[in-house]
């Protein structure tokens, strides 16, 4: 199995509900001809070089995947098809690519993901329950009464 790269820029101006039916058809895609996503990263509405169907901007997105030549030929077919999609280019990254190596790195990166957001919720949740211990040990400050002055009594 190869791993490929394709970046595709889509119509800047469609909404992300707009959006979602192109990445959704490929996600479909991927696992209907025998390959896999390793990630898909949203780059979002940049400025192109150059205008491409009178767009002076695209919604690039970047999709690494393992696969077959035909998963690639049928993506292309429906970028091709498709008037939202303003350009793509698929790459070749690996041309004999370890799938199990792949899943257990993807399995690690989501592994050392989750302990790092439990550690920063953790240190967190640390500095807040710091924060009450702080305020409820402070000392009250006493109140000083109200008084008035003859002057704003007039008033």
């Amino acid at each position: 199995m190869r791993r490929y790269e394709t970046i595709c820029i889509i119509d800047p101006d469609l909404s992300q509900d707009e959006r979602d039916p192109i990445f959704e058809r490929l996600n479909d895609l991927v696992p209907q001809q025998g390959g896999f996503v390793v990630d898909q990263d949203e780059w979002g509405n940049q400025k192109l070089a150059y205008e491409i169907k009178k767009k002076a901007r695209g919604y690039y997105v970047r999709i690494d995947y393992c696969g077959t030549g035909a998963l690639v030929d049928e993506m292309e077919r429906f970028f091709r098809i498709d008037d939202r999609v303003l350009k793509y280019m698929t790459i070749l990254l690996e041309e004999d690519a370890d799938v199990e190596a792949i899943k257990a790195e993807m399995a690690a990166a989501a592994e050392a993901k989750t302990q790092k957001e439990q550690a920063e919720q953790a240190k967190a949740d640390a500095a807040a329950e710091a924060a009450v211990e702080e305020e409820a040990a402070a000392p009250e400050e006493p109140v000083a009464p109200i008084t008035t002055t003859a002057n704003e009594e007039e008033e």
